[in-house]
């Protein structure tokens, strides 16, 4: 996206100009890139996909961790630990070598570096308002002209894990402004055997 200002958008594309006010909060400028088939992870702390994977064999993407930790731990510094793009189904955590070996290892070092350096701008911008963000996930793109872009949805309750910091303790998991309390009762039904995983999902409660 380069801009949401409609202002901004006419004047770049003036055939829309009679339109101005049917785009009004509405539209935004974007460019077309090549989306690169990995997303690129970036985890503050050790919770979701991380922590199962931790608690079954002590390793994130089957790269050891340091024994002993627990539920929620801070990662110091945090770990990029990128994914599989999945067409279908759940993305799958892989190594940092993959993404190198997938991509080059210029592509996977600059993606690695821009998603570190998107992550602790936002981190330090949360931490001021009393949030903590676990983790979070980028997509990135190359342009017509060979620029890698950062693309897609940035630092939102889709794509990242918001924890309220005045709530925060390691050993358990945390409260969150995110999908994670929704994914939470879908694997409680599940282990409870009154959901099989597949539509229709189960009604829902208030609370």
């Amino acid at each position: 996206m380069l801009s949401a200002d409609v202002d901004e958008i006419v004047s770049e594309i003036p055939a829309l100009a009679a339109h101005r006010d049917a785009l009004l909060g509405r539209a935004m400028l974007c460019i077309r890139t090549t989306v690169f088939p990995v997303e690129c992870v970036v985890r503050g702390y050790l919770s979701g996909s991380a922590w199962k994977e931790y608690r079954s064999g002590g390793t994130l993407a089957g790269e050891p961790l340091p024994p002993g930790l627990v539920e929620s731990d801070r990662f110091d510094p945090p770990r990029f630990s990128p994914a599989t793009k999945a067409e279908t189904g759940h993305d799958e955590n892989i190594p940092v070598a993959e993404v190198r070996r997938i991509l080059g290892a210029d592509v996977g070092d600059a993606l690695e570096s821009m998603s570190r350096l998107v992550y602790a701008r936002g981190r330090d911008v949360a931490a001021a308002r009393g949030i903590i963000i676990a983790d979070t996930k980028f997509e990135f793109g190359r342009d017509a002209v060979g620029t890698i872009r950062l693309i897609d949805e940035v630092l939102t309750p889709d794509s990242s894990r918001f924890w309220p910091a005045e709530q925060y303790e390691p050993g358990r998991a945390q409260p969150s402004f995110d999908k994670q309390p929704l994914r939470d009762y879908l694997d409680a039904e599940r282990r409870a055997g009154r959901w099989d995983g597949n539509n229709p999902p189960p009604p829902f409660p208030r609370k």
